[in-house]
């Protein structure tokens, strides 16, 4: 069985607690200030204790002892009451409505596909070597085979080196395609970057959407309204320009329209606190992306 306790509840125990404990240490402290008006040195100046176990105490009245017991269930109560509450406090993230802003992303950003340009064909495979059939083939003589054996009196002349001719190398290979610089930036990809928490939706559309959703409430759960721009009524659209790292991290966080009153290092900080995204991908390789994000500042 599952207990769950708010933060208003435990509140409302602690005090409850404090509370009770208040109204026990008032009753103990006026049935001992009742016992001050006895005239407890006069009675006991000549009492006889029957052993000194019974002597602990100068006066029985005033004997705390008696209710020791009483005090530590009461102590052992507490302490599990507050065990209790501690293993079942249950906190929810705050709901932030953000039907009404799901429009000012498309504003900014498009959600397009490029045309990818073809790479370059293949260069044509050089042409098959001509093959020379020899027609007129001489009459085949007879040979003589004679004696060579060789002495040590046999002179013997050097022979003659025939240069052959130059055979031409094959063409080099073609050159491989020209690598994507990894320090570009991509305004537009194939697939964009998007917020974490909806890669298990299968549909690209609807995980856009998802991914817009929980951008936005992130963002407008953390955010805390500057004191300067309330006081002056100031509000608006602040646009905040960062890039999304192959990675995922977010880099080079840029304000670049502002409304004043420090909206704009507010929407900045919290850009900061975004945990990694899901990279972009241009031809199924991840790419930095920039990333344009509108933040609303309404007093409401």
């Amino acid at each position: 069985m599952s207990f769950e306790t708010s933060t208003a509840m435990i509140e409302f125990g602690m005090l409850a607690i404090l509370v009770v404990t208040g109204i026990l240490l008032f009753i103990l402290r006026s049935h001992f200030k009742h016992t001050e008006g006895l005239n407890l040195t006069e009675k006991y100046r000549n009492w006889k204790w029957s052993s000194p176990a019974e002597a602990r105490t100068k006066y029985p009245e005033l004997d705390i002892f008696k209710i020791s017991g009483s005090l530590k269930i009461y102590g052992i109560m507490v302490a599990l009451v507050m065990m209790i509450f501690a293993f079942s406090w249950t906190s929810y993230d705050k709901k932030v409505d953000v039907s009404n802003l799901l429009g000012t992303l498309d504003e900014v950003i498009e959600m397009e596909t490029p045309r990818t340009a073809e790479p370059p064909p293949p260069p044509p495979p050089p042409p098959p070597a001509v093959q020379v059939i020899a027609t007129d083939l001489p009459d085949i003589e007879t040979r003589i085979f004679e004696d060579q054996s060789i002495t040590e009196e046999t002179y013997v002349e050097a022979p003659v080196i025939i240069k052959k001719e130059t055979i031409a190398p094959p063409p080099p290979p073609p050159p491989p395609p020209p690598a994507e610089n990894e320090r570009e930036i991509f305004k537009v990809v194939e697939d964009a970057p998007t917020f974490p928490g909806c890669s298990d939706i299968v549909d690209k559309p609807e995980r856009q959407k998802c991914a817009e959703t929980k951008l936005l409430e992130f963002i407008y759960s953390k955010i805390l309204y500057p004191t300067i721009a309330r006081e002056n009524g100031i509000e608006g659209m602040v646009y905040v320009r960062f890039v999304v790292e192959r990675d995922g991290s977010i880099s080079n966080i840029e304000v670049v329209r502002d409304v004043g009153g420090g909206c704009g290092d507010e929407a900045a900080r919290v850009v900061k606190l975004m945990p990694k995204w899901n990279p972009g991908k241009q031809r199924g390789t991840p790419v930095r992306v920039m990333f344009t994000l509108p933040v609303k500042f309404d007093l409401q």
